[in-house]
């Protein structure tokens, strides 16, 4: 794992210690990580904050991708790579992290407020946690109520990614941030399915 300024942690518990000591805007972390696994810290990080995360590992099978993003990864990368796929992934996510221009508007939609200035979503006025990903993903669609998506359309607009082509990202991550918006996930309110093509966002709400 590796946070600002270069400070590193050569197994997991050391990182999660680290991270708390240093509170970096984001980790690289390592999927096979002595003591404590990658997959176990990132759970963790989760716990405690919205830094941007990298899961690196040398898995290729889709299956541990989804995982990793499911846990809350915001992109995965797989060995080996370049160090400049490493760095625009680093600044993708950090972009994600720092949000655009100072909106001052909250935008209400439903129970759900949520504020670009401040990258802070409430629901029922109790704050929801979300990743970097997370929150452009919920971003883009609430923009635009009852407008449809595609899978490409969101990894260009919200993930800002050129690497990553794989649409199923987008599925792990909506998942994950249906489980913390709405109240029944498998019968989504706000983040609807257009089947066979994407996303939009309930016109209702």
């Amino acid at each position: 794992m590796k946070c600002e300024k270069g400070h590193s942690a050569a197994n997991g518990r050391e990182a999660l210690q680290k991270a708390k000591e240093q509170r970096p805007s984001l980790v690289v972390l390592d999927w096979m990580l002595p003591e404590m696994s990658g997959i176990d810290v990132c759970r963790e990080l989760r716990k405690t904050g919205n830094m941007g995360i990298i899961m690196v590992t040398a898995r290729t099978d889709e299956t541990d991708k989804i995982i990793g993003l499911e846990l809350g990864a915001d992109d995965y990368l797989t060995k080996p790579f370049s160090l400049r796929e490493l760095v625009a992934r680093i600044r993708s996510v950090l972009r994600r992290l720092e949000g655009h221009g100072e909106a001052s508007v909250e935008m209400i939609r439903g129970e759900l407020t949520i504020s670009e200035a401040q990258l802070r979503v409430w629901k029922r006025g109790e704050e929801i946690t979300l990743t970097p990903t997370e929150y452009r993903l919920l971003l883009t669609l609430a923009a635009k109520p009852g407008i449809v998506y595609s899978r490409l359309q969101l990894l260009q607009a919200a993930l800002e990614d050129d690497y990553l082509n794989d649409e199923r990202t987008v599925d792990a991550h909506i998942s994950r941030v249906r489980k913390k918006i709405e109240d029944d996930p498998a019968n989504p309110v706000y983040i609807q399915t257009f089947y066979g093509f994407g996303y939009r966002f309930g016109d209702r709400t």
